[in-house]
């Protein structure tokens, strides 16, 4: 398929057959599932796929999608979603397993970077997923698997953390891709869990608080989230007012969080 990449679709096509064979062993595809493949682009790691009992592919650019349409029309477990994966009807590619609806879903993909981490989050909060494995920029990647004192831990590390359990697998240099991008990738998987270990009341407000906290890493909590809670509440809920967003785990931010939305 002849296809200049579109720079509006943030287009980097994989073209390194070792990555691909790494990609393929790490999804480890298994009898009984369902893949979906959030853009596929021109394909390449569409042919590693195709294992699955039902794959779909969710293609933006209509002229890309053509190719695949053409390239797959003589296999009837591919079906092919044209839009956008921030906006596509997920329920309604996944409730068409009307002939086997115990499939399991796995989404898996190589996501434009300009809108990778919103894709990220969508597809958390849809939570219908049995696991994911996505190619991002790697700084997104450090930032989704970052811990309580890494210098990537922040917003990202917290709201996913409510969600899954981050891995990142392995780095990808630009070399892999036509055209080369300007950053360095990595493959990272996100694995649903059902219970993090805290409840979050208002997803939002936990949003807000860690916009906050996280706006100006060099103040004290006391400071950052002053618009927010005061000193005294903190302590009452055995947090440190001293102490600086990045030194504070999930659960105590799941823990302010909470407060505030029953005080609101």
């Amino acid at each position: 398929m002849n296809h200049k990449a579109r720079k509006r679709f943030g287009q980097n096509f994989l073209t390194d057959q070792r990555v691909l064979d790494q990609i393929q062993a790490a999804i480890r595809i298994r009898p009984g599932q369902h893949l979906i493949e959030v853009g596929p682009g021109l394909g390449a790691l569409t042919e590693r796929l195709m294992a699955a009992d039902r794959l779909s592919l969710i293609e933006l650019d209509r002229d890309l999608a053509v190719g695949l349409r053409a390239a797959f029309a003589d296999n009837p477990s591919v079906n092919l979603v044209e839009g956008d994966a921030l906006h596509v009807d997920l329920d309604a590619i996944t409730d068409a397993d009307v002939d086997n609806p115990a499939l399991a879903i796995r989404l898996v993909g190589n996501l434009p970077y300009n809108v990778g981490t919103a894709l990220v989050l969508r597809f958390l909060q849809w939570g219908r997923a049995l696991d994911m494995t996505f190619m991002l920029q790697k700084e997104v990647v450090q930032r989704l698997c970052a811990q309580v004192g890494d210098r990537h831990y922040g917003r990202l590390a917290i709201v996913t953390s409510c969600y899954a359990r981050t891995e990142q697998l392995f780095d990808v240099p630009p070399t892999a891709f036509d055209p080369p991008p300007k950053v360095d990738s990595a493959i990272v998987r996100l694995t649903p869990i059902d219970d993090p270990g805290f409840a979050i009341t208002s997803m939002d407000m936990l949003e807000r608080v860690t916009q906050a906290a996280f706006g100006q890493r060099r103040k004290t909590l006391r400071n950052s989230l002053k618009p927010l809670i005061d000193e005294s509440v903190l302590v009452s809920l055995d947090i440190n007012p001293a102490a600086r967003a990045e030194t504070l785990t999930p659960l105590e931010f799941a823990r302010i969080s909470n407060h505030l939305s029953a005080h609101e």
